[in-house]
């Protein structure tokens, strides 16, 4: 690299950045396509930011998700990963494994969590929806992060799983602490995790004299009918089902409220579309946001197995390698006129939600929620408008996840409220039991 390319290297991980990465990972992809970087935490990772390259690394068996494989001490190997995973003995889950293990982990959770499911519980995701805006749609202003975003995907996962209504306030709590200080000291995150992980497994004990239609009772049928699957590894599971099914949410539907807020003739165009009943446009909005600036920023880690070449970067063993999503949904290599928000998009292969065998479990509920979400927001209350300056917005620190801290909104409030609100889904969603997506 020339030292004018190096003079104008950006600076990654400020509050800057936070704000506005794109830039620095435009640079970045024309100059160090394959970056090696120091992260905040102390650990040194590869960023890779090219959409040819982020796609087949995500599908290259030599980098394995086992943090075994990271060259580093154990102090640096802690580092890394979900914080409080490791202490609270979470750590044998679809993120951090590789096939074999995964293949059977990830066989068992197709059989309950299948996208026909997902379609089923299109009515209680409505019910929870309406609910929600209920709660603040007469006051004509609302923090959408923290009274809609947040709670929604919270109540959804916790109904799934097969949680008790009494005990979802808890989770609420204890997924707000992750929310909260993802970014920040991961000693407040830890012990969340550990409350989370002691509840979950009394919850499957529990579960196992009472089996029930939910997600965890699916879990134990299946593991009582011939597959093996220990009780560690399945607190493990629910809770990363929980972890991953929850914070992509949230910032589905903040990132994409805020995207369509700044973006004012593509959210009239949505809203004209919802109001004829054509749902296409939602279908391929959905998409589009989720590129455009979706709620997963970098792909989970990844450590090479085995020296080799990634965009003509060589990676040695045993380093960790971070596959930058942001940057490769803007490519324009990939997309025409990336940085363009453009609702119709339709040949669309983002990475939003990865690719390959470790394809987000999550997705189908993910595109569900937001969906019904951004639906409903914009058919009760169609004047929405942002309620402060976009540069007062913050973003939550941290690698992995990219959100809004708060999304302060105003609006005409509704006044008859029951007049307004939609009787059923504003959108259809059609399952199928192809697992392959899972």
């Amino acid at each position: 690299m020339s030292e004018t390319q190096a003079a104008g290297r950006p600076e990654l991980f400020g509050w800057e950045f936070a704000a506005d990465p794109y830039p620095a990972y435009a640079w970045l992809r024309t100059h160090e396509p394959v970056h090696r970087t120091r992260l905040p935490s102390g650990v040194e990772a590869w960023l890779v930011t090219r959409y040819a390259d982020a796609r087949q690394t995500l599908a290259d068996p030599r980098l394995s998700k086992n943090p075994v494989h990271h060259a580093a001490d154990e102090a640096g190997r802690s580092r890394t990963g979900i914080p409080g995973e490791r202490s609270a003995g979470l750590m044998t889950h679809l993120l951090n494994i590789d096939p074999p293990d995964h293949t059977r982990l990830r066989r068992l959770v197709s059989k309950a969590f299948t996208p026909r499911r997902v379609a089923q519980f299109a009515p209680r995701v409505q019910e929870l929806t309406d609910g929600l805006i209920d709660g603040f749609a007469g006051r004509g202003e609302a923090d959408l992060i923290h009274e809609f975003a947040f709670p929604l995907p919270i109540y959804a996962i916790c109904d799934l799983l097969g949680v008790p209504r009494e005990d979802q306030d808890d989770f609420r709590d204890w997924a707000g602490m992750m929310i909260r200080h993802g970014g920040g000291p991961r000693g407040g995150v830890a012990r969340s995790v550990k409350k989370m992980r002691n509840y979950l497994a009394e919850l499957i004990h529990r579960k196992r004299a009472d089996l029930g239609d939910d997600l965890i009772s699916g879990l134990i049928r299946a593991s009582d009918h011939g597959e093996h699957l220990t009780e560690e590894e399945a607190a493990a599971m629910c809770f990363v089902l929980l972890f991953a099914g929850f914070e992509t949410t949230v910032n589905l539907i903040g990132n994409g409220t805020y995207a369509l807020l700044r973006n004012p003739a593509e959210r009239a165009r949505l809203q004209r579309a919802l109001a004829e009943g054509d749902e296409a446009l939602l279908d391929t909005g959905i998409e589009e946001l989720l590129r455009y600036d979706g709620p997963v920023e970098m792909a989970t880690w990844r450590y090479a197995t085995e020296p080799l070449r990634i965009g003509g970067a060589d990676i040695a063993a045993g380093d960790p390698v971070l596959v930058v999503l942001a940057a490769a949904d803007r490519d324009p290599e990939r997309f025409d006129g990336p940085d363009r928000l453009d609702l119709a998009r339709t040949d669309n292969q983002h990475l939003g939600y990865g690719h390959g065998i470790h394809y987000c479990i999550g997705a189908p509920l993910a595109r569900l929620e937001g969906k019904a979400a951004l639906a409903t927001l914009l058919t009760r209350l169609p004047d929405l408008r942002l309620g402060t300056e976009p540069e007062e917005l913050r973003w939550r620190g941290g690698l992995i996840m990219r959100g809004l801290r708060t999304l302060p909104v105003e609006f005409t409030p509704e006044r008859d409220q029951g007049a307004k609100k939609v009787s059923g889904p504003p959108f259809s969603f059609t399952g199928t039991d192809d697992t392959s997506i899972m």
